[in-house]
């Protein structure tokens, strides 16, 4: 029997383990180094809908803090007002006209702020639905 053909099939042997392990090895590093992006992707898309959810929230206690403010500001001229009626038919106008003005800014007070929070639910969401997004795609395409 031949020893140089058995050392040589030996060697070509680990020579291929060795190039299998290198590969898996390789492959594994890569999939790790993958995790941690996409963990450090998930969390930049986290912080940014935080950030955005919490300037939205504070526009709308503006809007909301604004309107009451009006509100009361027409309350307070209305009772002003009604201090210098002459009849009560005048007061009984008056009242009507406050009333109405005051149904007409709440409807359109509502209307505004919920598109307002609409709007700023749908920006909150958008980093992470593209950040779903990518995810979905990576995930999508084998890693070589």
């Amino acid at each position: 029997m031949n020893t140089s053909h058995k050392s040589s099939d030996v060697s070509e042997a680990v020579e291929k383990s060795q190039a299998k392990i290198h590969e898996v090895i390789h492959t594994t590093e890569k999939h790790a180094e993958e995790y941690m992006s996409a963990g450090k992707g998930t969390s930049d898309a986290v912080m940014k809908a935080t950030q955005v959810w919490a300037a939205g929230v504070q526009d709308l206690a503006k809007q909301v803090a604004a309107s009451a403010q009006s509100s009361l500001d027409e309350a307070l001229a209305t009772f002003k007002a009604l201090l210098s009626v002459k009849s009560p038919q005048e007061a009984l106008e008056l009242e009507t006209k406050a009333a109405r003005s005051a149904l007409e800014r709440t409807v359109a007070e509502s209307s505004r702020i919920g598109e307002t929070a609409i709007k700023l639910f749908e920006q909150t969401l958008a980093p992470l639905a593209a950040r779903a997004s990518m995810a979905v795609e990576k995930t999508s395409k084998p890693v070589v």
